[in-house]
Protein backbone atom coordinates (compact mmCIF):
# COMPACT_ATOMS: atom_id res chain seq x y z
CA UNK A 1 0.00 0.00 0.00
CA UNK A 2 1.75 3.03 -1.13
CA UNK A 3 0.66 6.80 0.56
CA UNK A 4 2.38 10.10 0.64
CA UNK A 5 2.55 11.98 3.53
CA UNK A 6 1.60 15.97 4.19
CA UNK A 7 1.01 18.29 6.44
CA UNK A 8 -1.16 22.16 6.32
CA UNK A 9 0.55 23.77 8.93
CA UNK A 10 1.76 20.58 11.54
CA UNK A 11 -1.59 19.45 10.59
CA UNK A 12 -0.72 16.05 8.80
CA UNK A 13 -2.59 13.74 6.35
CA UNK A 14 -2.00 10.82 4.58
CA UNK A 15 -3.12 10.44 1.06
CA UNK A 16 -3.95 7.32 -0.24
CA UNK A 17 -5.13 5.95 -3.78
CA UNK A 18 -7.97 3.48 -3.52
CA UNK A 19 -5.99 1.69 -6.37
CA UNK A 20 -3.48 1.01 -3.77
CA UNK A 21 -5.75 -0.39 -1.31
CA UNK A 22 -6.28 -4.13 -1.39
CA UNK A 23 -9.68 -4.70 0.45
CA UNK A 24 -11.98 -1.56 1.75
CA UNK A 25 -10.15 0.47 4.72
CA UNK A 26 -11.38 -1.14 7.93
CA UNK A 27 -12.13 0.87 11.23
CA UNK A 28 -8.75 -1.29 12.46
CA UNK A 29 -6.79 -0.48 9.43
CA UNK A 30 -7.50 2.99 9.42
CA UNK A 31 -6.03 3.48 13.74
CA UNK A 32 -3.03 1.28 13.06
CA UNK A 33 -2.13 3.73 10.11
CA UNK A 34 -2.50 7.07 11.98
CA UNK A 35 -1.28 5.76 15.02
CA UNK A 36 1.92 7.80 15.79
CA UNK A 37 4.12 4.57 17.59
CA UNK A 38 2.94 1.60 15.48
CA UNK A 39 1.68 2.82 12.46
CA UNK A 40 2.86 5.71 9.94
CA UNK A 41 1.10 8.97 11.86
CA UNK A 42 -1.30 11.13 10.76
CA UNK A 43 -4.20 13.34 11.97
CA UNK A 44 -5.84 11.62 9.24
CA UNK A 45 -5.84 9.59 5.85
CA UNK A 46 -7.27 10.83 2.19
CA UNK A 47 -8.65 8.06 0.26
CA UNK A 48 -8.77 9.39 -3.26
CA UNK A 49 -9.24 10.37 -6.21
CA UNK A 50 -12.62 8.58 -6.73
CA UNK A 51 -14.47 9.35 -9.41
CA UNK A 52 -17.25 11.93 -9.24
CA UNK A 53 -20.58 12.22 -10.77
CA UNK A 54 -20.60 16.11 -9.72
CA UNK A 55 -17.03 17.17 -9.48
CA UNK A 56 -13.69 17.17 -11.05
CA UNK A 57 -12.62 14.52 -8.20
CA UNK A 58 -14.05 12.65 -5.41
CA UNK A 59 -12.37 11.82 -1.90
CA UNK A 60 -13.15 9.76 0.89
CA UNK A 61 -11.64 11.72 4.35
CA UNK A 62 -10.94 9.41 7.88
CA UNK A 63 -10.55 10.90 11.20
CA UNK A 64 -7.85 8.84 13.42
CA UNK A 65 -10.33 6.93 15.03
CA UNK A 66 -11.85 5.28 11.78
CA UNK A 67 -14.37 7.59 11.70
CA UNK A 68 -15.61 9.82 8.29
CA UNK A 69 -14.89 13.06 8.40
CA UNK A 70 -17.08 15.06 6.29
CA UNK A 71 -14.90 18.27 5.17
CA UNK A 72 -11.46 19.31 5.75
CA UNK A 73 -9.82 22.70 5.02
CA UNK A 74 -5.97 21.74 5.63
CA UNK A 75 -6.99 17.91 3.91
CA UNK A 76 -8.46 19.22 1.07
CA UNK A 77 -5.58 21.69 0.48
CA UNK A 78 -3.46 18.71 0.94
CA UNK A 79 -5.24 16.57 -1.49
CA UNK A 80 -4.81 19.33 -4.13
CA UNK A 81 -1.20 19.54 -4.16
CA UNK A 82 -1.28 16.02 -4.09
CA UNK A 83 -3.22 16.08 -7.42
CA UNK A 84 -0.78 18.78 -8.75
CA UNK A 85 2.14 16.63 -7.58
CA UNK A 86 0.84 13.58 -9.31
CA UNK A 87 0.28 15.50 -12.46
CA UNK A 88 -3.82 15.63 -11.95
CA UNK A 89 -4.34 19.50 -11.75
CA UNK A 90 -2.41 22.67 -12.78
CA UNK A 91 -3.54 25.96 -11.46
CA UNK A 92 -6.52 26.42 -12.96
CA UNK A 93 -9.99 25.80 -10.56
CA UNK A 94 -11.03 22.68 -9.69
CA UNK A 95 -13.37 20.87 -8.02
CA UNK A 96 -13.75 18.31 -5.25
CA UNK A 97 -16.65 16.17 -4.24
CA UNK A 98 -16.94 15.28 -0.29
CA UNK A 99 -19.39 13.74 2.12
CA UNK A 100 -20.01 17.73 3.40
CA UNK A 101 -20.41 18.69 -0.31
CA UNK A 102 -18.47 20.31 -3.01
CA UNK A 103 -15.40 22.22 -2.74
CA UNK A 104 -13.46 24.24 -5.03
CA UNK A 105 -9.19 24.52 -4.79
CA UNK A 106 -7.24 26.75 -6.93
CA UNK A 107 -3.14 26.01 -6.38
CA UNK A 108 -0.82 29.54 -7.03
CA UNK A 109 1.53 29.23 -9.16
CA UNK A 110 4.46 28.27 -6.65
CA UNK A 111 2.35 24.94 -6.07
CA UNK A 112 2.78 25.48 -2.06
CA UNK A 113 0.20 27.86 -1.41
CA UNK A 114 -3.49 26.81 -2.03
CA UNK A 115 -7.02 28.10 -1.74
CA UNK A 116 -10.33 26.35 -0.79
CA UNK A 117 -13.68 27.82 -1.37
CA UNK A 118 -15.00 26.00 1.58
CA UNK A 119 -19.06 26.21 0.53
CA UNK A 120 -21.08 28.39 3.02
CA UNK A 121 -21.27 28.10 6.99
CA UNK A 122 -24.62 27.75 8.80
CA UNK A 123 -25.62 28.42 12.47
CA UNK A 124 -28.59 26.13 12.16
CA UNK A 125 -29.28 23.83 14.65
CA UNK A 126 -30.95 21.17 12.67
CA UNK A 127 -28.11 21.51 9.93
CA UNK A 128 -25.30 21.11 12.49
CA UNK A 129 -27.07 19.00 14.04
CA UNK A 130 -27.52 20.35 17.75
CA UNK A 131 -30.10 19.12 20.32
CA UNK A 132 -32.82 21.32 21.24
CA UNK A 133 -35.50 23.24 19.61
CA UNK A 134 -34.99 24.49 16.32
CA UNK A 135 -32.86 27.96 16.03
CA UNK A 136 -29.30 29.65 15.46
CA UNK A 137 -27.36 28.29 17.73
CA UNK A 138 -25.23 31.54 18.90
CA UNK A 139 -23.75 33.02 22.27
CA UNK A 140 -25.83 30.08 24.28
CA UNK A 141 -24.02 28.65 27.69
CA UNK A 142 -22.78 25.79 28.40
CA UNK A 143 -21.51 23.71 31.51
CA UNK A 144 -18.45 21.80 31.77
CA UNK A 145 -16.73 20.02 34.45
CA UNK A 146 -17.98 23.26 36.67
CA UNK A 147 -16.72 25.69 34.47
CA UNK A 148 -19.21 27.64 32.35
CA UNK A 149 -19.00 28.62 28.56
CA UNK A 150 -20.45 30.90 26.28
CA UNK A 151 -20.25 29.26 22.59
CA UNK A 152 -22.13 29.01 18.78
CA UNK A 153 -22.45 26.38 16.66
CA UNK A 154 -22.10 26.04 13.30
CA UNK A 155 -21.43 23.72 10.30
CA UNK A 156 -19.82 23.72 6.54
CA UNK A 157 -21.22 20.06 6.27
CA UNK A 158 -19.04 19.01 9.46
CA UNK A 159 -20.24 20.63 12.89
CA UNK A 160 -18.41 22.48 15.26
CA UNK A 161 -18.87 24.27 18.66
CA UNK A 162 -17.07 27.92 18.91
CA UNK A 163 -16.25 28.40 22.82
CA UNK A 164 -15.72 32.24 22.99
CA UNK A 165 -13.38 33.46 25.58
CA UNK A 166 -12.37 36.55 26.95
CA UNK A 167 -8.49 35.45 26.91
CA UNK A 168 -6.03 33.42 24.77
CA UNK A 169 -6.58 30.02 24.82
CA UNK A 170 -3.93 27.28 25.56
CA UNK A 171 -3.36 23.75 24.79
CA UNK A 172 -3.74 23.09 28.22
CA UNK A 173 -7.42 24.53 28.09
CA UNK A 174 -8.41 22.42 24.98
CA UNK A 175 -7.22 18.74 26.42
CA UNK A 176 -8.93 19.78 29.81
CA UNK A 177 -12.29 20.29 28.03
CA UNK A 178 -12.10 19.31 24.06
CA UNK A 179 -12.94 15.43 24.78
CA UNK A 180 -16.30 16.43 27.39
CA UNK A 181 -17.31 19.16 24.39
CA UNK A 182 -17.29 16.90 21.91
CA UNK A 183 -18.88 14.22 23.50
CA UNK A 184 -21.71 16.60 24.74
CA UNK A 185 -25.22 15.26 24.60
CA UNK A 186 -25.84 18.84 22.87
CA UNK A 187 -23.96 17.50 19.41
CA UNK A 188 -25.45 13.77 18.58
CA UNK A 189 -22.87 13.43 15.73
CA UNK A 190 -20.01 14.84 18.31
CA UNK A 191 -18.35 18.28 17.44
CA UNK A 192 -15.27 19.91 16.46
CA UNK A 193 -14.46 22.20 19.24
CA UNK A 194 -12.59 25.23 18.94
CA UNK A 195 -11.35 27.88 21.70
CA UNK A 196 -11.59 31.05 20.01
CA UNK A 197 -10.18 34.27 21.31
CA UNK A 198 -10.40 37.83 18.88
CA UNK A 199 -7.67 39.61 19.17
CA UNK A 200 -8.84 42.53 16.81
CA UNK A 201 -11.13 43.24 14.31
CA UNK A 202 -8.33 41.51 11.55
CA UNK A 203 -7.13 38.99 13.98
CA UNK A 204 -8.31 35.92 15.63
CA UNK A 205 -6.65 33.19 17.71
CA UNK A 206 -8.12 29.66 18.17
CA UNK A 207 -6.88 25.98 19.75
CA UNK A 208 -8.25 23.04 18.44
CA UNK A 209 -9.59 20.00 19.50
CA UNK A 210 -10.98 17.99 16.83
CA UNK A 211 -13.68 14.90 16.33
CA UNK A 212 -11.86 11.60 16.31
CA UNK A 213 -8.36 13.25 16.22
CA UNK A 214 -8.30 14.91 19.83
CA UNK A 215 -5.72 18.06 19.70
CA UNK A 216 -4.60 19.16 16.61
CA UNK A 217 -1.82 22.03 15.94
CA UNK A 218 -3.99 23.49 12.89
CA UNK A 219 -6.96 23.25 10.80
CA UNK A 220 -8.94 24.49 7.89
CA UNK A 221 -12.76 23.82 8.93
CA UNK A 222 -12.33 25.15 12.15
CA UNK A 223 -10.71 28.44 11.01
CA UNK A 224 -13.79 28.84 8.45
CA UNK A 225 -15.86 28.42 12.12
CA UNK A 226 -14.21 29.98 13.79
CA UNK A 227 -13.97 33.10 11.58
CA UNK A 228 -17.93 32.69 10.59
CA UNK A 229 -18.75 32.85 14.37
CA UNK A 230 -17.03 35.51 15.24
CA UNK A 231 -18.30 37.37 12.20
CA UNK A 232 -21.88 36.89 13.19
CA UNK A 233 -21.67 38.54 16.28
CA UNK A 234 -19.87 41.28 15.06
CA UNK A 235 -16.30 40.79 16.78
CA UNK A 236 -14.58 40.89 13.31
CA UNK A 237 -14.17 41.51 9.96
CA UNK A 238 -15.30 39.32 7.41
CA UNK A 239 -11.70 38.74 6.18
CA UNK A 240 -9.10 37.73 8.79
CA UNK A 241 -5.92 36.09 10.07
CA UNK A 242 -6.21 33.07 11.94
CA UNK A 243 -3.38 32.11 14.16
CA UNK A 244 -3.40 28.88 15.69
CA UNK A 245 -0.26 26.82 17.32
CA UNK A 246 0.76 25.30 13.59
CA UNK A 247 0.83 28.75 11.71
CA UNK A 248 -1.84 31.07 10.39
CA UNK A 249 -4.83 31.03 7.64
CA UNK A 250 -6.34 33.57 6.00
CA UNK A 251 -9.91 33.19 6.27
CA UNK A 252 -12.72 35.32 4.17
CA UNK A 253 -16.37 35.38 4.10
CA UNK A 254 -18.90 36.61 1.52
CA UNK A 255 -22.14 38.41 2.53
CA UNK A 256 -23.60 35.09 2.83
CA UNK A 257 -21.23 33.43 4.97
CA UNK A 258 -19.29 31.44 2.07
CA UNK A 259 -16.23 30.58 3.42
CA UNK A 260 -12.55 30.68 1.43
CA UNK A 261 -9.30 29.77 3.37
CA UNK A 262 -5.67 30.38 1.86
CA UNK A 263 -2.91 28.38 3.44
CA UNK A 264 0.10 26.54 2.45
CA UNK A 265 0.94 22.82 2.13
CA UNK A 266 4.36 20.84 2.98
CA UNK A 267 5.07 17.49 1.48
CA UNK A 268 7.00 14.81 4.00
CA UNK A 269 7.53 11.83 2.07
CA UNK A 270 6.43 9.29 -0.06
CA UNK A 271 6.45 5.82 1.35
CA UNK A 272 5.12 2.19 1.03
CA UNK A 273 3.32 0.57 4.24
CA UNK A 274 4.57 -3.44 4.64
CA UNK A 275 1.59 -5.56 5.53
CA UNK A 276 2.93 -6.63 8.59
CA UNK A 277 1.98 -3.77 10.27
CA UNK A 278 -1.12 -4.70 10.27
CA UNK A 279 -0.57 -7.82 12.20
CA UNK A 280 0.48 -5.90 15.50
CA UNK A 281 -2.72 -5.09 17.49
CA UNK A 282 -3.03 -1.99 19.01
CA UNK A 283 -3.07 -1.48 22.39
CA UNK A 284 -5.94 -1.05 24.18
Amino acid sequence: MNFSKYHGLGNIYIVIEPESVPQPLAKTAIQTICHPHFGIGSDGILLGPYPSETCDFGLRIYNPDGSDAEKSGNGLRIFARYLLDSGRVGHEPFSVETMGGPVTCTIEPNGRIIQVAMGQVRFDSEAIPVTGPAREVLAETMVVNGRTFSFSAATLGNPHCVVLLEEPPTRELAHQYGSFIEHSPLFPRRTNVQFLYVQDRQNIQIEIWERGASYTLASGSSSTAATAVAHRLGLCDNTVTVHMPGGTLAVSLDENFYGTLIGPVTKICDGEIAPEMFDFPLPA
